[in-house]
């Protein structure tokens, strides 16, 4: 198992560790959940119904799951403060995470199978339905914090997960406690009240739903509550007292790009399709498409302090071709008194 462990490191994984695969008693959570209709538009979550606790009903003879961590961080986490700028959550800063830790864990993959003929093993990263962070909780990576997301002592929550679904029945990884204790921190900051209660998430009314899955208009009541977060939010991970332990990656991919950590809005607003084309290539943005991306920074401009630039970007996109810019559009220029 050391040797495993060293060989995740060296292919730049932060921590590696193995889990059961038998979810059973994440079913009960998991269907509440989808009954309550938390889970929005998202329709493959329905989908796949309990696959997703089941790893060898996803895969046939998986007996094992190795779980990795990743950092993402490029430093040391702090709000964003400017009403102007864009708050893009932190791990689309850089590039796409997927095709990056999937080719990483896909050469561990073949790592093992050359030590272990025979080995099957299939990776994950956000690809599937995998249940990524009971998995990783189940291991010792951490614990699922209030919020739902995976926290860890030594390194907070700024990470990605991935998976490899072995028919190997490796020695499972004891996990770790829960040290949320009675903070409440990430549930009392969350603009949208999303966090309804402890461990549990309406994704209709979470930022990162609204701005990146969901494909419609924005419900009006929700707009002035997203401020200037135009794709993704970070506040209940920047609030987490955990996270000042936070590690700062040293992969190279994840390097801010077009200096989306500190880029006014009327600037990005101002990309023709053909620049956010070529601009986000490669970025995790890059799959919401345009037309969602002017419909993010509409809303966020709408809250942004008024400014004779701001009302002449909004102006100059209130006859756009689609009719869900065009709603936003007028919806900000309302809020600026037009």
């Amino acid at each position: 198992m050391e040797r495993l462990r060293e060989q995740g490191r060296q292919l730049g994984f932060a921590a590696l560790a193995i889990a059961g695969v038998d979810l059973s008693d994440a079913e009960p959570g998991l269907l509440a959940w989808l009954a309550a209709g938390f889970h929005g538009g998202m329709d493959y979550m329905a989908r796949h119904g309990l696959k997703r606790a089941r790893p060898a009903e996803l895969v046939p003879g998986t007996l094992s799951v190795v779980s990795v961590r990743m950092d993402y961080l490029t430093r040391a986490p702090v709000e964003t403060a400017d009403a102007s700028q864009a708050a893009i959550a932190r791990y689309a800063h850089g590039r796409d995470y997927h095709k990056l830790m999937r080719a990483r864990l896909q050469r561990l993959a073949h790592w093992l199978q050359a030590e272990v003929a025979g080995c099957g093993a299939r990776v994950f990263v956000d690809s599937a339905p995998v249940l990524e962070v009971e998995l990783a909780a189940r291991a010792g990576l951490g614990w699922r914090g209030k919020h739902t997301l995976l926290l860890n002592r030594d390194a907070g929550s700024f990470f990605f997960l991935g998976e490899i679904y072995l028919d190997l029945a490796l020695p499972v990884d004891p996990p770790q406690t829960a040290h949320c204790g009675d903070c409440r921190r990430c549930l009392d900051v969350c603009p949208t009240a999303a966090i309804v209660a402890p461990y549990r998430l309406d994704a209709r009314r979470c930022i990162s739903y609204l701005t990146i899955e969901h494909e419609g208009p924005i419900p009006e009541a929700l707009r002035p509550l997203l401020g200037n977060r135009v794709y993704g939010c970070d506040d209940c991970q920047l609030v987490c007292p955990w996270n000042r332990f936070a590690r700062v990656t040293e992969e190279p991919d994840f390097a801010v790009r077009n200096g989306l950590d500190a880029a006014s809005m009327v600037s990005l607003f101002a990309w023709s399709e053909s620049e956010f084309m070529a601009r986000m290539a490669g970025s995790a943005i890059y799959r919401i498409g345009y037309e969602r991306w002017l419909r993010n920074l509409a809303v966020g401009l709408g809250n942004a302090p008024t400014t004779p630039a701001l009302v002449e970007a909004l102006r100059a996109r209130s006859d756009h071709a689609s009719a869900l810019v065009r709603e936003h559009v007028q919806w900000a220029l309302a809020r600026h008194g037009c």
